[in-house]
C-alpha cells in the first residue's frame, strides 16, 4: 500500500473561518480528514465518500431526517450535521456542484436540521490526478476545490449561509 501525504486546502465564504475558528468541531474535522491513513488502492469515489461519512459519524455527525412522515429526497438534505453545521462531502459529478451547495442554503431555513454555517469536503485537482495517476481510480468530472471556490466566489452574494470550502489535497 502506498501512503499518500495529505494536506487541507481552505477557503472562507461569508465569514465561516472566523464563525469556525474557535470552534473544536473544525479541528475534528480536521483530524478525521488528515489522521486517517487511507488504502487508496482500493478506494473509488464513492467508497471514499461513504468511508468518510462513516468516519464522521463515528464522531458524533448525524443525518437528522425531516420529522414529518413523507419521504425525503436524500440529494436535497445536507449529509450530516452536528452542532448546527452543516457538512457536505462533495465527490459526486460537476454538475451536481451547485445543487450541493444550495443545500446548504435550503437546510439553514428549515427548523429540523437548522445550520448556521456549512462545511464543503472536496477533493483538488492534484489529488484527483495523483489517485488516477497512481491507482487508476478515475475522478473524472468530479467536483474539485477549484471549481467550488470559483462557484462560491460567483455566487456568495446569493448564498446567505456562511460557508467553509475544504479540499483534501496530497502534500
Amino acid at each position: 500500500m502506498r501512503i499518500m501525504q495529505l494536506q487541507l486546502q481552505t477557503n472562507s465564504y461569508r465569514s465561516a473561518g472566523q464563525i469556525l475558528s474557535n470552534n473544536p468541531l473544525l479541528r475534528e474535522v480536521e483530524e478525521i480528514l488528515l489522521g486517517q491513513h487511507f488504502d487508496f488502492s482500493a478506494l473509488s469515489r464513492s467508497q471514499f465518500n461513504q468511508t468518510l461519512g462513516e468516519l464522521f459519524k463515528n464522531h458524533g455527525w448525524q443525518h437528522i431526517p425531516s420529522p414529518f412522515h413523507e419521504p425525503v429526497n436524500p440529494m436535497a438534505a445536507i449529509e450530516l450535521t452536528k452542532q448546527h453545521i452543516g457538512l457536505e462531502i462533495g465527490f459526486r459529478h460537476i454538475s451536481l456542484l451547485g445543487h450541493n451547495l444550495l443545500k446548504f442554503q435550503l437546510s439553514s431555513s428549515h427548523h429540523w436540521d437548522k445550520i448556521d454555517v456549512g462545511i464543503f469536503i472536496v477533493t483538488t485537482k492534484k489529488f484527483q490526478k495523483q489517485i488516477y495517476h497512481h491507482y487508476r481510480h478515475n475522478w473524472t468530472g468530479a467536483m474539485n476545490f477549484e471549481k467550488a471556490d470559483r462557484y462560491l466566489r460567483h455566487f456568495k452574494t446569493h448564498l446567505q449561509l456562511p460557508i467553509y470550502l475544504v479540499g483534501i489535497d496530497v502534500a
